[in-house]
C-alpha cells in the first residue's frame, strides 16, 4: 500500500531535490490527516455508544494525530522557503520547530487524558461492549500499525525528524488501542470495569512518546553531535584523494534536512606542490557537495611525512597518549630541535567530559620528558565536536 501511494503521487524519486522532498512530506501529512480523522470518528462513535472513557480517549488521541499531521504539513511548506538576506542558510529548521510543536501537543493531550482517567477510576462504570466494538478496535490497531510503517519508510527516505516523530506516535497509538481492546474484552466477558485504568495507561503511553520525541527534537535544535555514520562516510570519502593523509577537527552544523554545513582540516605533505594541493582540496569540496548535499569548508594542514626523525617522534607521542587513554588522539604534530631542547608540539584531542585538562597535560608532558630530558611537550588540549 505504501509503495502504491508513492508510485501514484510521486513520479520523481530524487529526494535530494527539495521539491521532491516536499512532495513526500505532503503525501505523509495528507495520508495521516485522512487516516486519523476516520479513526477518530469511528472510535468516538463506538466510545459514546459503549460509554467507554478509554475508547473516547483513544479517539481524542487520533484527533491530535490529525492535528499533528497538519502542523507537520505546514512545517514542510515553510521549510522550503527560499534563502533570503536574513536567512542565508534557508528555513530548513522550521521542520524541527514544527516537530517540537507536535511533541508539545502530544504531551498536552496525554496530561488531559491522565486527568480524565483518574476521574474514571474514582467513579467507575461498566462499559457496554459489543462484538462490533471489538472488531472495530482490532481494525484500528492494524491501521495504526500500517501507518507506523508508512511514516517510518517516508521518514527514512527523506531523513525527516518531523515524520519520524509521527511514526513514534503511531506505534504508541497502536499499543494504546491494544490496551483499550484488552479493557473492552475484560468488560464484555468478565463484566469487570478496568476502563479507567486502561485509559490511564493510554495517557502514559502518549506522555512517554511525547517526551521522547521532544528530547530528540530539542537535541537537534540545540546542536546535537552529528550522526556517527555520516562522519565515517565523510572520512572514508576523503581517503580517495591524492595527497590527503588524513582529516581532523570535523564540525557539522545542521540547518535542516539537506542543509548541512561541514568543515574539517585536511592533512597534506608539507613538501608538496601547494597549488596542486589547493586544487585537490577545491575538488574535494565540490565532490562532497555532489555526494552528500552539504557545503564544505576545508582547512589545509601541512604535515611532515618524509623526515624519519619527525615520523618516529610522532609515533612515540601517539603511543604515549594512547597508553594514557585509548580515547585520546593527536594531530598537527610538529618538532623544533634547538640542540639542548627539542619541542614536540601537537594538539591533544580528548572526550568532551569533565576531565582535568591541566593534570592530563602535566602527566603526558612528564612521560615524554622521561623518555629523554631534551624532550619538551607543547600541548594544546581541545575537545572533539563529533
Amino acid at each position: 500500500m505504501t509503495e502504491l501511494l508513492i508510485k501514484i503521487f510521486i513520479k520523481d524519486r530524487n529526494v535530494k531535490d527539495l521539491q521532491v522532498r516536499e512532495k513526500y512530506g505532503m503525501l505523509s501529512s495528507i495520508t495521516g490527516i485522512i487516516v486519523n480523522l476516520l479513526l477518530s470518528v469511528f472510535k468516538l462513535i463506538i466510545g459514546v455508544i459503549a460509554n467507554s472513557m478509554s475508547i473516547i480517549s483513544d479517539a481524542l488521541n487520533n484527533v491530535t494525530d490529525a492535528g499533528s499531521s497538519i502542523v507537520t504539513m505546514i512545517g514542510f511548506k515553510l521549510s522550503q522557503k527560499k534563502i533570503d538576506k536574513d536567512h542565508p542558510w534557508g528555513h530548513g529548521r522550521m521542520e524541527y520547530i514544527t516537530a517540537f510543536i507536535v511533541d508539545i501537543l502530544i504531551i498536552l493531550v496525554g496530561v488531559e487524558l491522565f486527568k480524565s482517567s483518574i476521574e474514571k477510576i474514582i467513579s467507575p462504570e461498566l462499559p457496554n461492549i459489543s462484538d462490533i466494538t471489538l472488531f472495530l478496535l482490532v481494525i484500528a490497531v492494524m491501521v495504526k500499525l500500517w501507518l507506523f510503517f508508512f511514516y517510518k519508510k517516508i521518514a527514512k527516505t527523506i531523513d525527516s525528524e518531523a515524520i519520524k516523530g509521527n511514526a513514534y506516535d503511531s506505534i504508541s497509538d497502536a499499543i494504546s488501542t491494544l490496551v483499550v481492546l484488552a479493557s473492552a474484552v475484560v468488560a464484555k466477558f468478565l463484566e469487570i470495569s478496568i476502563d479507567g485504568y486502561a485509559s490511564i495507561l493510554v495517557a502514559i503511553f502518549i506522555l512517554f512518546t511525547g517526551f521522547k520525541a521532544m528530547k530528540e527534537t530539542v537535541d537537534i535544535l540545540l546542536g546535537a553531535k552529528p550522526d556517527i555514520e555520516f562522519v565515517k562516510e565523510i572520512e572514508e570519502f576523503t581517503k580517495q584523494y591524492d595527497m590527503v593523509i588524513g582529516i581532523h577537527d570535523i564540525m557539522v552544523h545542521d540547518y535542516g534536512p539537506g542543509r548541512k554545513i561541514v568543515s574539517f582540516h585536511a592533512e597534506v605533505p608539507a613538501d608538496c606542490d601547494i597549488c596542486r594541493a589547493h586544487d585537490i582540496i577545491d575538488q574535494m569540496e565540490q565532490d562532497i557537495y555532489e555526494k552528500f548535499q552539504c557545503i564544505t569548508t576545508i582547512h589545509m594542514d601541512p604535515i611532515v611525512v618524509n623526515d624519519e626523525e619527525v615520523v618516529h617522534m610522532k609515533k612515540m607521542v601517539e603511543d604515549i597518549v594512547k597508553q594514557y587513554n585509548a580515547e585520546f588522539s593527536i594531530h598537527d604534530f610538529r618538532m623544533t630541535d634547538g640542540g639542548e631542547r627539542i619541542n614536540l608540539i601537537f594538539d591533544l584531542v580528548i572526550p568532551r567530559e569533565d576531565l582535568d585538562k591541566e593534570k592530563i597535560m602535566q602527566d603526558i608532558t612528564k612521560t615524554i620528558h622521561e623518555k629523554n630530558n631534551k624532550y619538551y611537550a607543547v600541548i594544546k588540549v581541545e575537545n572533539s565536536y563529533i
